[in-house]
């Protein structure tokens, strides 16, 4: 998902530029603007939120159960 912000953001900060570099201030800038900040307020948000799941687990794996693989059945030898 931060990957296709990320584009998003990329693509609308080129689109913003090429329009202010031909017509600044115009209607298609604006609009390539407010785009702009609308992807890099989401690609913000959900690195923040990763940031913030990441720091609520424990740094070891927490094990609830039993394993599901039974053990072998040793035998004594002959």
């Amino acid at each position: 998902m931060r990957t296709f912000y990320a584009g998003g953001a990329v693509l609308w900060a080129a689109s913003a530029g090429s329009a202010g570099w031909a017509d600044p201030g115009s209607r298609q800038m604006w609009v390539s603007v407010v785009f702009l900040v609308v992807f890099a307020s989401l690609l913000a948000m959900t690195a923040l939120w990763l940031r913030r799941g990441q720091a609520d687990r424990p740094a070891e794996p927490v094990h609830h159960a039993a394993p599901r693989r039974t053990a072998w059945r040793r035998h004594a030898n002959a």
